[in-house]
């Protein structure tokens, strides 16, 4: 089992996580821009009416009536705008924490294994000066014995 099983599985479930909140923001800001091309279409469309010059009073009262059922529209175009934006500001704000939540596993994992690499290469260190150290003593007891043996002659 890995050292890191709980983490890996937190990783995961944060990966899912900051997915989902991503998505669900890509979906609000289709969304937003969707309404905000809605909203511009009704603007233009109330600039290019113009004005009434001339008719009759039925005439008029149609131009009349016709604009300010537009203007609703228009109004509640740009509630729905409003509406839009707030929720594409929260999806944002949801992405980005779960975002940085990620980023802080992500980062917690690599601490944890540059320091077990770090603590290998100390043990392995350790281990080859022992080795060597090892070696030393031997080397110097077969030069002393050696040396003994050469004297007694």
């Amino acid at each position: 089992m890995s050292l890191d099983a709980g983490m890996l599985a937190v990783a995961r479930v944060r990966r899912v996580r900051e997915s989902d909140s991503r998505i669900g923001l890509q979906s609000a800001l289709a969304e937003y821009r969707v309404t905000q091309g809605r909203v511009d279409v009704l603007r233009e469309r109330l600039a290019a009416a113009g004005g009434f010059s001339s008719g009759s009073a039925a005439e008029f009262q149609v131009l009349r009536h016709a604009l300010a059922a537009l203007g609703d529209v228009l109004i509640a175009a740009e509630s729905e705008l409003d509406s839009s934006q707030m929720i594409s500001g929260a999806a944002l704000v949801r992405w980005q924490d779960d975002k940085a939540r990620l980023s802080a596993i992500e980062l917690l994992l690599e601490r944890r294994t540059a320091a077990r690499r770090t603590a290998a290469a100390r043990r392995e260190a350790r281990d080859l000066d022992d080795i060597a150290a090892q070696r030393w003593l031997r080397a110097r007891d077969e030069a002393a014995a050696h040396a003994g043996t050469e004297a007694g002659r």
